[in-house]
């Protein structure tokens, strides 16, 4: 991501740096160039520079009745990429995903989106640019689907206004995106697991986000309803997080994987790169055959039975910050 500030401060550094570059040649052609490959540099550095740089945490922790819940975790997603995050239960995924919205705060490190810390941005701030899609929702309040969907139009209008042209075009979208504009009307009480599961995405997606938080969002539907969901969620123009169990989907869907246990990273990077059997085994305690499928030669996974004795723990580690 790019501010107009960013940009500038790119450019007028490349131009310093470029000019004293092409005047140490002391011709005015290696000034020339000097310039030219300095605000090109600078230009890129502001562009790609990590301070400009969308939704992002920062060796956070987080405990609870005195039990360390994260410890130390660092995650920086590049935009418009898809992560994963992956581990038993207990390992932190669900916590760390309520951090990067803003919901819980860190107890030391720092969440920042576009190089500001949350805490000193509004809540409707932030909804408008970080949507997140919970495990389980529930109300006791009768509502259509049109009406939950609807919600995620809440941080763009004042209270007691109609709906906007604009407003009822992004639900409309929303809807149409998740298959379903014929359920439109129908009682939230009366849907499915995993068709309530489809109308939180809807929900998440009326509201335009540019972040996407999902936690554990295939629980519930059916093979195809997951493979339509995740290749929804990886077309979309957003960063999104996602807290997986299955690891084949990760594999297939997932730009880059970070890896808990117990509150802390133990794995990050590629596919290819984390999903190896020496790393299931030590994490999830199974064996498993790793092979890799496609033309781009991503990892699917073979379970083949529990490890009969404990794997040695490697040491925790970040992800590059």
């Amino acid at each position: 991501m790019t501010t107009g500030n960013a940009t500038s401060t790119g450019v007028d550094k490349g131009v310093g740096k470029g000019t004293a570059k092409g005047t140490a040649k002391g011709t005015a052609k290696g000034t020339a160039k000097g310039v030219h490959e300095g605000v090109d540099e600078g230009v890129q550095n502001a562009e790609a520079g990590p301070a400009a740089g969308g939704l992002r945490a920062r060796r956070v922790s987080r405990t609870a009745d005195g039990r360390v819940i994260l410890d130390g975790v660092s995650i920086s997603p590049t935009p418009g990429t898809t992560v994963g995050l992956l581990g038993p239960n207990g390992s932190g995924k669900s916590t760390l995903l309520r951090l990067l919205s803003g919901v819980l705060a860190p107890a030391s490190g720092v969440v920042t989106l576009d190089g500001r810390p949350l805490a000193e941005l509004g809540r409707r701030d932030l909804a408008r640019r970080i949507a997140v899609v919970e495990q389980q929702a529930d109300t006791q309040v009768e509502l259509s689907v049109l009406d939950v969907v609807r919600l995620g139009r809440t941080p763009y209008r004042r209270a007691w206004t109609p709906a906007s042209p604009a407003d009822e075009e992004a639900v409309r979208d929303a809807l149409a995106r998740t298959g379903l504009t014929d359920r439109a009307h129908q009682s939230w009480h009366t849907l499915s697991g995993g068709e309530r599961q489809r109308v939180q995405i809807a929900r998440a997606l009326a509201q335009e986000p540019r972040e996407l938080l999902l936690d554990e969002p295939t629980n519930h539907l059916d093979v195809q309803h997951q493979l339509d969901l995740l290749n929804l969620v990886t077309s979309l123009p957003v960063t999104s997080v996602v807290a997986l169990h299955d690891l084949n989907l990760a594999a297939m869907y997932c730009d880059q994987l970070v890896v808990l246990r117990e509150g802390r990273v133990v794995a990050c990077g590629t596919p290819g790169d984390v999903l190896t059997e020496e790393l299931i085994a030590e994490v999830y305690g199974v064996r498993a055959a790793v092979t890799r499928e496609g033309s781009e030669g991503r990892p699917h996974v073979r379970f083949l039975g529990t490890v009969s004795s404990p794997v040695p723990r490697r040491s925790a580690n970040t992800c590059p910050e």
